[in-house]
């Protein structure tokens, strides 16, 4: 493979000239001379053999090469800070912070557990947890928000395959939906209420389709809650509900079909290439911590209150 002709401070100039408007603000921004961009733009143009911009009226724009070739430096540009910050963050014992999105159907318990046994080895290390649904989590590792995040496919996440969950449809046994004596289908759900929990997602323009009669509440308490008052029926973590099945203040409803619904949770790391390392101490506890309760492992009750 040839050397690159182009510097990155030749493309550098480049980008400053399109998004500055001119060469005259562009180098006003980059403390350079104006004669210095100018050249910097013409050697692209030289050593690639393309126009960059051309003079329409008395403005100069990227033609269609040129406009091609500032996408393409910039996104080289980002690529190269990326990579240079990552370097440096390598480089550093440990940061003083670490913020983790999470999906709410991660158990509680689970997450403390893992955050413990990190914070026995850095115990001056701040933890900033983000307790998320679907598309809110997704959206927080996408900005930047979050140093790693535990989401669903159905919110977006992508990452490593770190558990299953399996959520099973319920209400209260007084429900008029137990009171049927039968299998139920489709049509008997629609006649009736369904709790969910609000995407935490700013952007999520997300509806339910099909369904009319339902509440939805911002944390996973007040679904239970309002599914154990006999309030509506939901699909419900089993993570969630241990001790409402227990105490018979909720039952499985007898679906004919799709009492149960079956998913996974990803880990995701902010920047996979360049984790510091704190953040790669506490991806490795959570997935260890995982598979031990994936693998059948005793686990306590989960704790809401």
């Amino acid at each position: 493979m040839s050397n690159p002709r182009i510097t990155l401070e030749q493309w550098r100039a480049l980008q400053a000239v399109v998004e500055s408007g001119g060469y005259a603000q562009a180098a006003e921004a980059l403390h350079k001379s104006q004669s210095t961009l100018t050249y910097a733009v013409q050697k692209i143009e030289r050593l690639l053999g393309v126009k960059i911009f051309e003079i329409r009226g008395r403005k100069a724009v990227l033609t269609d090469a040129g406009d091609v070739l500032y996408r393409r430096a910039k996104s080289l540009l980002e690529d190269a800070a990326t990579l240079e910050r990552g370097a440096a963050d390598m480089a550093k014992e440990w940061q003083p912070e670490i913020r983790i999105a999470v999906e709410i159907l991660y158990p509680t318990w689970l997450l403390l557990e893992c955050l413990s046994e990190f914070a026995k080895e850095r115990p001056e290390t701040r933890i900033e947890v983000f307790e998320t649904v679907l598309t809110g989590t997704e959206e927080m590792l996408g900005q930047g928000e979050v140093d790693l995040a535990i989401g669903s496919q159905a919110g977006g996440t992508a990452g490593a395959t770190l558990m299953p969950v399996r959520g099973i449809a319920v209400a209260h046994p007084k429900h008029p939906l137990h009171q049927l004596g039968r299998p139920l289908t489709e049509r008997d759900l629609k006649r009736h209420g369904r709790i969910f929990v609000r995407d935490t997602g700013t952007q999520s323009q997300r509806e339910v389709q099909g369904v009319e009669l339902r509440w939805t509440v911002s944390n996973k308490a007040t679904s239970i809650r309002a599914v154990s008052m006999g309030l509506g029926f939901a699909w419900l973590p089993e993570d969630w509900i241990g001790d409402e099945l227990r105490a018979g203040t909720l039952k499985p409803l007898p679906l004919r079909s799709g009492a149960e619904r079956r998913g996974d949770l990803y880990l995701a790391i902010a920047d996979p290439d360049f984790p510091s390392r704190d953040v790669a101490r506490l991806a490795e506890i959570i997935r260890a911590r995982t598979a031990e309760r994936c693998r059948g492992h005793a686990k306590p009750k989960e704790r809401r209150r």
